[in-house]
């Protein structure tokens, strides 16, 4: 099919209908549609993502669109209302407008979607024109994520990254024509053989494109990437501890002075530019999750996950009208603790005893002793709060309440 067919050459106004009626909202949660198509994998990747084919892709958003619309009825509670929206992959860039139109009218028809939501979507620079940035734009998209990960071109082709630093500055120019006010890209630290210079040359890069949002992280070798079996093999050298911590101090430190605030762990903005829809996995909010490999939480107890493989998932869908596996029951206040940690400005003591019956720092006192003691945990005024070096070894402090 020509690709003009596949446009969508008009404006639409998602909101015109039943988003606008006034409800009574008892609650709000977010929907996260997985688009698992990428034009091929980055070596360190472990995220689920099938290489991209134009009629795997139409059936794909059939079966996505064909779940959302068997969803059950707890979505259909019109006290829950949607505040965000986000299209995450993979590279969901990869589809059609068309496309990401049709998926957009169905969680519409389904939900009570609020008429400010945050609409995210991922879009790899490799993959965007100006068409589809104003298209996307046009259809409500009004907050672009992207993986630049590195400003060196030699590092972006050892991880098997399309793209080039030019591509990431151009990106970011074509969604500023395209009226994204809320852009943010990620950048990885401690790759193979990065040196501490060259990190502070990618953050002097990043800062100089001034996005709404920043994802800065330290690479994580994951088993079972071609990274890890490189490294293994010794093709690559293995990350260097001391370095990371010296990349995070850094980071921590440039971010501030350009501005932005680190409100999680690995995540700065400007202010006022939180990522609604992340902050939501953080503070255990309701999240409803479309596509392979996709979560959801009821915001009690229950999470669940669907079939990860994209064709068995499209089976799945056609055949019995959902994906969704075996849900698991979560111990809620032992992980509304790690996760609020997660979160810079930690968490309320207060609220949480009233919320769970029970005084935080006598239950975990004896691991939690030890923390304070490394200072990698600290207490401010009624919040319990990471440190900097905590952060760097926040996996350590999280154990505890695992």
């Amino acid at each position: 099919m020509p690709l003009e067919s596949k446009r969508c050459t008009t404006k639409v106004d998602f909101c015109s209908g039943r988003a606008k009626r006034k409800i009574r909202v008892m609650s709000q949660a977010g929907v996260y549609l997985h688009i698992p198509f990428c034009r091929s994998r980055c070596s360190y990747c472990d995220f689920a993502v099938s290489i991209y084919q134009t009629e795997l892709a139409e059936k794909y958003v059939d079966a996505l669109c064909l779940e959302v619309q068997n969803s059950n009825s707890q979505i259909q509670n019109q006290k829950i209302e949607i505040d965000t929206i986000y299209f995450g992959g993979g590279t969901p860039s990869l589809l059609f407008p068309n496309q990401i139109e049709k998926i957009l009218k169905t969680v519409n028809e389904k939900f009570a979607v609020a008429v400010d939501a945050e609409i995210t979507m991922e879009m790899n620079p490799a993959t965007l024109t100006l068409d589809k940035a104003q298209e996307f734009r046009a259809l409500g998209v009004n907050r672009a994520s992207f993986g630049a990960q590195t400003f060196d071109d030699r590092e972006l082709k050892k991880l098997g990254r399309r793209h080039s630093a030019d591509d990431v500055r151009k990106t970011i120019d074509l969604l500023r024509q395209s009226d994204f006010q809320n852009v943010s890209f990620d950048l990885i630290a401690g790759l193979p053989g990065q040196t501490l210079p060259d990190w502070e040359r990618n953050l002097d890069e990043a800062l100089k494109l001034r996005p709404e949002h920043l994802s800065l992280y330290l690479l994580e070798i994951h088993e079972g990437t071609p990274l890890a079996q490189h490294i293994r093999e010794g093709k690559q050298p293995q990350p260097d501890e001391d370095l990371s911590t010296e990349m995070y101090e850094l980071m921590v430190a440039k971010t501030a002075q350009a501005g932005y605030v680190q409100y999680e762990i690995s995540n700065f903005c400007l202010p006022g530019f939180e990522s609604r829809h992340n902050s939501k996995y953080w503070t255990l909010d309701t999240v409803f999750g479309f596509g392979c490999s996709a979560h959801s939480f009821d915001g009690l107890k229950t999470r669940w996950a669907n079939e990860r493989e994209t064709n068995l998932y499209i089976q799945m869908i056609e055949t019995v009208g959902t994906a969704a596996l075996e849900p698991e029951k979560i111990d809620f206040a032992s992980e509304f603790a790690f996760l609020g940690l997660r979160l810079m400005r930690g968490i309320d003591l207060l609220e949480y005893q009233k919320r769970f019956g029970v005084n935080l720092l006598e239950k975990y006192s004896t691991d939690l002793e030890r923390f304070f003691d490394a200072q990698l945990l600290q207490i401010n005024g009624n919040k319990l709060q990471l440190t900097t070096t905590g952060a760097l070894f926040s996996n350590e402090v999280f154990a505890v309440f695992v």
